[in-house]
């Protein structure tokens, strides 16, 4: 069942689909979040990824860290740790972009991935999407030989003032995914691989970075630890000194992207998005929006939206919304993959009932397997959510010991 939203009324007490006061009539709850002000909504990050066979020049430019010559620019060139799958980075802060190149997962004569392109809140801001994207289109072709673009990763935040996450917020916030964290401290923050030492539980994560993933912290604290503070205050509309900026930014993985891509029809073409790039993907950010709001669910009670989330909903990017459903495309569970983790947990099961485990510590060990939100994209596929998988494992190792006992 849908989870619904409180009514809503207006300062004069009559009902308003716009409304900041909400009612509760179950409980006789009031919340009056008049106070409640966004004062930035926007793509705050953008990674577009390129094919391409890289031209052999630009190897070049890294032989010696330090400032070079490219495109007309100046970068400052460097390695880059394994993880991030690139070899090398080209970075211009005042540009506010880096160019990530070199894939470790192709050689530099064949085609692959071998760009990545990160563009900060500044360089977002600063030109239309079109524009963005041929700036970013211009930098591809310098780089590779038949640059393509593949999909682009987004971050879409939006920052409040008049409302911060309280003691009960981690507990009320739903949703399918394995990995839910809340920090302490502001030591360092680092969204590419989720790791944080944050403050007084002042950072909520929620999901993974290879899918969706939604984060809830003290942007001024953020803000004032980067030294962008004076940047933001410039972005901030009616920002006000003496209260905190919360961020609740929702993280859409470039896989994750194409599957909203592959999956989103537009009812009055028939036509799916199939959009590789983000001039393409602009008119469709307000739907990811909605899509994670709904995904990363923050109940005040079973059934009903929070109403802090029922005004998060309401605002829009942009007004041109396309007639689109979001949705997202699986590959088939008769497919390639879909045999393979049907292979692969089956296996798993067959090797815990060996060592004797319990359905308790199987699903533990389960979790900790690097490729498990694989596993657990395909059963969400087939309409299993996390809970129901963990009932589907404990189901298949029961059977395990009773059909074949010791012998197993």
């Amino acid at each position: 069942m849908a989870n619904k939203h409180f009514p809503s009324l207006n300062q004069n007490n009559e009902a308003d689909p716009f409304g900041r006061v909400f009612l509760d009539g179950f409980h006789g709850d009031v919340f009056d979040l008049t106070d409640l002000n966004v004062i930035h909504f926007g793509v705050d990050t953008v990674r577009q990824l390129y094919r391409g066979r890289l031209k052999e020049e630009v190897l070049s430019l890294f032989h010696e860290p330090g400032i070079v010559n490219f495109a007309g620019k100046r970068w400052h060139t460097g390695r880059v740790g394994r993880d991030s799958g690139y070899q090398y980075r080209l970075q211009n802060a005042d540009l506010g972009l880096i160019l990530l190149v070199k894939s470790f997962h192709a050689a530099a004569d064949a085609d692959g991935h071998h760009l990545k392109i990160e563009v900060s809140p500044h360089a977002i801001r600063a030109q239309t999407a079109y524009h963005l994207q041929q700036t970013l289109n211009d930098l591809a072709d310098q780089v590779l030989v038949n640059a393509a673009p593949v999909q682009c990763a987004v971050h879409i935040a939006m920052d409040v003032q008049g409302w911060v996450p309280g003691r009960d917020f981690e507990a009320k916030l739903h949703c399918r995914s394995r990995k839910n964290q809340s920090y302490s401290g502001i030591d360092s923050l680092d969204f590419a691989s989720t790791s944080a030492v944050y403050g007084r539980g002042e950072t909520y994560t929620f999901g993974s970075a290879s899918g969706i993933q939604l984060s809830v912290y003290d942007k001024t604290k953020e803000a004032k630890h980067r030294d962008k503070l004076d940047y933001w205050k410039t972005v901030w509309k009616g920002y006000q000194e003496d209260l905190p900026v919360t961020r609740i930014e929702l993280r859409f993985h470039h896989s994750v992207v194409q599957q909203f891509a592959d999956g989103s029809v537009n009812p009055d073409t028939g036509e799916v998005i199939d959009s590789h790039d983000f001039h393409a993907l602009e008119p469709y950010l307000d739907g990811l929006w909605q899509y994670g709001l709904q995904g990363f669910r923050y109940l005040q009670r079973p059934g009903y939206f929070h109403p802090v989330w029922t005004v998060l909903g309401r605002h829009m990017l942009t007004n041109d919304q396309p007639p689109v459903e979001m949705k997202r495309y699986y590959k088939s569970a008769s497919g390639f993959s879909g045999k393979n983790v049907e292979l692969l947990l089956g296996n798993f099961i067959s090797c815990a009932a060996r060592q004797r485990m319990t359905a308790r510590n199987t699903w533990r060990a389960l979790r900790k397997l690097p490729f498990f939100q694989v596993l657990q994209d395909h059963y969400e596929s087939k309409g299993k959510d996390l809970q129901e998988l963990r009932g589907h494992i404990s189901e298949l190792l029961e059977e395990r010991y009773i059909r074949y006992g010791k012998a197993v």
